[in-house]
């Protein structure tokens, strides 16, 4: 029994020397440094990459605010215009024997661009959404142009000062809506731009940054309606 417990010592004591030979050897000392490269490579690797997703996330959050703002330059001009409808209105209620048709087109227009909204804080994400925001906002802009050439036969009303500084600050609206319009589009395109392209169309959706819709480049749909009047002319009688 000694002998058998003496035996196994030597078998354990031999295996001990071996093992402890083959972690001295430089086939074992190669397979750690190659492992211990590997894992050094692989968290440097994940470092560039996580550093280099942060920098694109940052970027994203950037261009979205852009949008955003820009979105909300839109919005402002696009209510100041409708805020100023009021006050015309009823200036040219005023007058005697007026078209009343032309008036109720545009108070109807301006009725459907408050049935239609999207938030002012934020650009929308849906291209039908923007586009039946886009169609009131026009419906509105054609009635009001349609409005201001059916006052051209009313010299009374043209010459009110009320009239004539609602127009003025008619005409300087249009125009801005006209040049943020344009900005919206710019600044949209630049950052349609970024969330498509490699590596962040990998995931710039999934983080919550979809592309977003333009204003549709239409004929005339960016030229700000004649406002302008010929008061040297000689008036044409109301029928």
């Amino acid at each position: 029994m000694f002998i058998n417990c003496e035996r196994k010592n030597n078998w354990g004591a031999g295996r001990s020397e071996i093992g402890l030979v083959f972690l001295k050897s430089p086939a074992y000392r190669l397979e750690m440094n190659v492992i211990r490269n590997s894992i050094v490579l692989g968290l440097a690797c994940f470092g560039v990459l996580f550093l280099s997703g942060c920098g694109s996330y940052n970027k994203l959050v950037s261009s979205k605010q852009e949008v955003d703002r820009s979105w909300a330059d839109v919005e402002n001009v696009y209510q100041r215009r409708a805020d100023l409808i009021p006050n015309l209105v009823k200036t040219v209620e005023g007058a005697a024997n007026f078209e009343k048709s032309t008036l109720t087109d545009v108070i109807k227009a301006r009725q459907q661009v408050t049935n239609v909204r999207i938030d002012p804080a934020s650009a929308p994400t849906d291209p039908a959404s923007l586009e039946k925001f886009q169609q009131s906002q026009d419906a509105l802009g054609g009635a009001l142009s349609r409005l201001l050439v059916t006052i051209e036969r009313y010299p009374d009303l043209k010459a009110n000062a009320n009239f004539q500084e609602l127009q003025a600050q008619l005409e300087g609206t249009e125009n801005r809506i006209a040049v943020e319009r344009r900005k919206f589009n710019e600044v949209v395109q630049g950052y349609n731009t970024l969330v498509q392209q490699l590596p962040t169309v990998l995931y710039a959706k999934f983080l919550g940054f979809p592309p977003r819709p333009y204003f549709a480049a239409r004929a005339g749909a960016d030229a700000p309606p004649q406002v302008g009047f010929s008061f040297g002319a000689s008036p044409t009688p109301a029928p």
